[in-house]
């Protein structure tokens, strides 16, 4: 479940191993990149955590993150 904090989503995704993870990033990156919405993230091993706020908006919430969201949970 993504939670809404300091005017940013935000969701920890934890998979069986790096390769995994790794997997999992690059599916988010080419349909973030098709969006023109690039997530902050970071991994370490078999844990991505994904921030998301809209930069040109002021960095608050959005549609755009919103349905970004939706996407990266669709890919997990």
């Amino acid at each position: 479940m993504w939670t809404e904090k300091d005017n940013k989503l935000y969701k920890k995704f934890t998979f069986k191993d790096f390769s995994a993870a790794f997997s999992f990033m690059t599916r988010v990156a080419l349909q973030a990149e098709k969006m023109d919405h690039h997530p902050l993230w970071t991994n370490s091993w078999n844990t991505v955590e994904i921030w998301l706020s809209t930069h040109d908006a002021g960095n608050v919430v959005t549609d755009k993150d919103k349905k970004l969201a939706e996407k990266i949970d669709s890919l997990a």
